[in-house]
Formats: structure tokens, C-alpha cells, sequence
């Protein structure tokens, strides 16, 4: 039986393949140690082990220029991968291959049915952020609003919750485990999204999506850790494909479902709705998800061990030396500086910001489009936005299959390099604009409602096409902190989708909606030749780089 990825000494490109779908950088320790030494087999006191360790390089204290690939720190020495894998009977790891308490031996009904909870879950938070879009009118009318800005903000703050609340949720899944958050947060989102469905007062309303956005971030920062921490590298893409349809689908599908649960029995249903389904998903995550990070069930077996043998010099082989104040450290400013000192971090940023913050102004607008311009009413409002879920759901699978056409081309001629993931951002990139000059003159022009609605599907073909390479490029450039960049882009777009829509409103008035969604086309026309000039020039901008972190 083939050795457990977790049991043998992992490589250095298993550890931040696995840091990055756990969500966090690879000199932070996670599931399967991390690239720098860490010395737990070590009882000396935290003080102490700075103070010896001052005396050499620490691997932690090393600037490395991340987008030159330097790797100054990591384990590459032959001196180095024999103290990794020196046996010292004070640490405490599996206990063979076929530990049945390390995640990847538990049963296949258990480990799948974890991903099928969390990926409930995952798509769930999602789909809240839009599902009551069709009933922004009703509680217009029951708060005695007529602003238009709060109109759009109603709808977009919850985006904001995304980009405040895994900054906090992440450091804290790393000291505390995944499964506390999960529970953690789930109850406050069924909590706040209760107060939601009873709010008296517009204030409280938005307060209240807000702090919705918040906790209902917490899937999409753990389900990738928990996806990694359960199954296999030979079928962890298939999991983590249905895991990624909930922010990719999840958003588009919600509009559907709540344009008829608002016209059958109001607006404040959607918040009900979702919190009975996300109270039966808690209650069946309750009784059936166990712990799954390494590092949390190695140190409670440690701590177990230090009891039962009294041997104070036990530690867990995934020992981290970071404190609290370090992870959170790491978690905050590391993206701040990737985002404010590299060119490469910035430029896919913005790319990735805008054109998500086109969803939605789209989202928060498509409701008063289809009324004033179709005359929909009721539930068939929220078809309107079964165009731009259609056409994500097959940008996904256009993405999955030319993008890794393409990049194992290249890998067999043994050539690759990270900006070949940018292929299909050029096209991408290039159907944006097109979408939206299609969407904004028909609707404009009153044509048949099918012809807006093929445009708004180009668009969200458009969106993932360029959307999802760019991600993956910055995975690959950063790679030992690819977390941090992610969470550089991540940040940043949803602040632009939360604040951008409010002026979309105002913006269609003044312009129309021909001028006004052809504005966002010119603006993304600009924007087309990015990933072209990255391709070009992409590995001198890297070697040009002053990013020290």
C-alpha cells in the first residue's frame, strides 16, 4: 500500500501546492509541514529558540524576493533534508501510513460526505449575496427609502463582509482548527441572517447583510483546506471543482430562486430561507464533520501523549513556532504589501477587481432594467439573470479544459512558465467589452428579452475566462506566498464590488443604458491588453522585482 501523502517526506512543491488550497502561505506550517525547518522536536521555550536561532539566517527572517522565484530559506540543502528526516522519539506524528486518525485513511462514505457538506455550504453563502436582488423594490417600499445609493448598497454590502471577514477567519482556523470556525460562523450566519429577515429599520438591514458577509465568508476561506486535508492529490481536482461551482454559480442561481420566493410570499422569505437551509446544513455538520487539519489533530494527540507518558518533551511534527500576533501578522500586512510594491500582484488585481465589480453592477441593476424596459414583474425577474449564471457555468469548464490544454503543452516541452496561464485571459478579455456593448444597445433598443440576456451570458463567459487564469497565474508567480496575493486580489475586488455598483443606478440614468454599459465596454477595452503585455514581458517585469517580504 502506497504511503499516505501526509506519512512520507513531502517535496517542496507538494508543501505550497497543499498551502495554497488550505489557504494559507508555505513557511506558515500546515498539513504537510512547511518549507522552512521547523525544529518542534525542540522543547526549549519560544524565547529561547529565538534567541539560539538569532545566531544563524532564520528561514523566517530571509528576505526573498517572491516573483524572482528565490527561495532563499527553503529546504534544498542535503544538511537540511537529513535533519528532516531525523527520527527523534519526542515527535509525534502518525503512526504509520495507516493511522486511522490522519483524514486521508478515514472512509470514503465519511471523507466524501465532508465534501459534500462543505460544498452545500460553500454554495449556499453564495447564492445570499444576490438571492433577494429581485426583491430590492419590496424593501424599498417596507423601510420608505428612496435612495438610490442605499438601493445598490443593499445588495453589495454583503460582498464588503467578504473582504474584512476571512482576514480574521484564516490566522484563526490555522491556531484553532477548521471545524470551530465552521460551526462558529455558521451559527452567526444563521443568527444574522434571522436578524435580517426581522429587521425594522433600513439601518439595521444593511448592518445586518454586512455581518452576513462577514461569517458567510468562512466555506470559502476553510472548503479548499478541508478538500485538501480529506482527499488525495488523484482526485483532489474533481472535489475541488464541485467545490468551486458554489462562488461561481452560486451567486447567479440565488436571483432565480428568490425572484419567486419574494413574489410568493415577500422578501424577508429569501432570509428565512436561508436560514432553515443553513441551520439543516449546521445541524448535519454538527453531527457527522470530525476535525480534519493535521497540525490540530497531531498537537491534541501530543498533548494527549504529554499526560498519559508525562514526557513534557512531546511535540507534533507540524509544530508551528509562529504566535498568534505572527499569523495574524502575516495574514494582514503581507497582502498590503504584495498589493502596494508588485507590479505583477497590482495589475491582476485591478484586472480581477473590475471586471468582478461588473457582476455586480449588473446584479444590483438587472431588476430595474427588466421592469422598466420588458415589464417583467413577480418571479420572472429573476430569470434575468439566468444568462450570466449560464455563461460562468460554462466559462468554468472553458477555463478547466483549453487552460490545462495549454499549460501541459508546454509542460511536456519542458518550457512552461507562469504566463502561459494567460492564454485564455486574452480571450477573455476581448468577449467583456463585447458582451457588454450587446447587453447595454439591446436593452437600450427594447429588442426581444433573449438578445440582453445572450449578452449578459458573454459577459459571465467572459468573466471566468478571465477571472480564473489570472488567479492562477498569481498562484503561480508567488507560489511560497501565493495565500497572500490571493488574498491581495481577493480584498480588493470586493471592496470595488461593494462601493463601484452604488453609482451604477445614477450612472444609467445620466447615460442610458447603451452610453452607460458601453463606458464599463470602453473601460474594459483598456484593460484587454494586460495579460498580451504580461506574456510578453512578464518574466523581466518579474526579474525586476523589489518585493521582500
Amino acid at each position: 500500500m502506497a504511503k499516505p501523502e501526509m506519512y512520507r517526506h513531502p517535496t517542496r512543491s507538494e508543501i505550497i501546492e497543499l498551502a495554497v488550497a488550505e489557504g494559507h502561505d508555505a513557511d506558515i506550517p500546515g498539513n504537510a509541514g512547511s518549507i522552512h525547518q521547523v525544529h518542534s522536536h525542540t522543547s526549549r521555550p519560544r524565547s529561547l529558540r529565538k534567541k539560539h536561532e538569532s545566531e544563524k539566517p532564520s528561514a523566517m527572517a530571509i528576505d526573498k524576493d517572491v516573483e524572482k522565484g528565490d527561495t532563499a530559506g527553503s529546504i534544498s540543502s542535503d544538511e537540511e533534508a537529513a535533519d528532516m528526516n531525523e527520527e527523534d522519539p519526542n515527535v509525534v506524528f502518525w503512526d504509520g501510513p495507516d493511522d486511522p486518525e490522519n483524514p486521508l485513511n478515514w472512509r470514503e462514505t465519511k471523507k466524501w460526505g465532508t465534501v459534500t457538506l462543505v460544498s452545500g455550504i460553500t454554495f449556499l453563502t453564495p447564492l445570499a449575496s444576490s438571492m433577494f436582488a429581485p426583491g430590492v423594490p419590496q424593501v424599498m417600499a417596507t423601510f420608505n427609502s428612496t435612495n438610490d445609493m442605499i438601493e445598490q448598497f443593499m445588495v453589495s454590502v454583503y460582498v464588503l463582509g467578504f473582504a474584512f471577514g476571512p482576514m480574521i477567519i484564516a490566522p484563526l482556523s490555522e491556531m484553532y482548527g477548521r471545524l470551530p470556525l465552521y460551526h462558529s460562523c455558521n451559527g452567526l450566519f444563521i443568527i444574522f441572517s434571522i436578524a435580517a429577515a426581522v429587521s425594522t429599520s433600513m439601518t439595521q438591514f444593511v448592518t445586518f447583510r454586512f455581518l452576513m458577509g462577514c461569517f458567510g465568508g468562512a466555506p470559502m476561506v476553510l472548503g479548499g483546506g478541508t478538500i485538501a486535508d480529506l482527499i488525495s492529490r488523484e482526485q483532489r481536482g474533481t472535489a475541488m471543482v464541485v467545490w468551486m461551482m458554489g462562488p461561481t454559480v452560486g451567486p447567479c442561481v440565488g436571483p432565480i430562486i428568490g425572484g419567486f420566493l419574494t413574489e410568493a410570499k415577500g422578501w424577508r422569505w429569501n432570509f428565512w430561507f436561508v436560514a432553515i437551509i443553513a441551520g439543516a446544513l449546521m445541524l448535519m455538520s454538527v453531527i457527522l464533520m470530525k476535525e480534519t487539519s493535521a497540525p490540530v489533530i497531531l498537537e491534541r494527540k501530543a498533548r494527549r501523549l504529554r499526560t498519559e507518558t508525562n514526557n513534557p518533551k512531546l511535540r507534533s511534527k507540524l509544530a508551528s513556532d509562529l504566535s498568534p500576533a505572527d499569523l495574524f501578522k502575516f495574514s494582514i500586512i503581507r497582502p498590503a504589501k504584495m498589493l502596494t510594491r508588485s507590479t505583477v500582484c497590482l495589475a491582476m488585481s485591478v484586472y480581477i477587481a473590475i471586471t468582478y465589480t461588473y457582476l455586480y453592477i449588473l446584479f444590483t441593476t438587472f431588476t430595474a432594467v427588466f421592469k422598466s424596459q420588458y415589464h417583467w414583474t413577480g418571479g420572472v425577474v429573476g430569470l434575468s439573470f439566468l444568462g450570466i449564471g449560464l455563461g460562468s457555468l460554462i466559462g468554468q469548464f472553458g477555463f478547466t479544459y483549453f487552460g490545462n490544454k495549454t499549460v501541459n503543452k508546454h509542460i511536456e516541452r519542458d518550457d512552461f512558465n507562469p504566463e502561459h496561464r494567460l492564454y485564455t485571459m486574452c480571450v477573455g478579455g476581448c468577449l467583456i467589452p463585447g458582451g457588454l456593448f450587446w447587453y447595454g444597445w439591446s436593452v437600450q433598443a427594447s429588442t426581444h428579452w433573449i438578445v440582453p440576456i445572450l449578452g449578459t451570458g458573454l459577459i459571465g463567459f467572459g468573466l471566468l475566462m478571465t477571472f480564473m487564469p489570472a488567479t492562477t497565474y498569481l498562484v503561480d508567480v508567488f507560489t511560497v506566498h501565493a495565500a497572500s496575493a490571493m488574498a491581495a486580489s481577493t480584498v480588493l475586488r470586493s471592496l470595488c464590488a461593494a462601493l463601484v455598483p452604488l453609482s451604477s443606478s445614477k450612472m444609467y440614468k445620466a447615460m442610458g443604458y447603451g452610453w452607460g454599459n458601453s463606458l464599463l465596454g470602453f473601460v474594459s477595452l483598456v484593460l484587454i491588453p494586460i495579460p498580451f503585455l504580461f506574456i510578453r514581458y512578464g518574466e523581466k517585469i518579474r526579474a525586476r522585482s523589489t518585493v521582500k517580504l
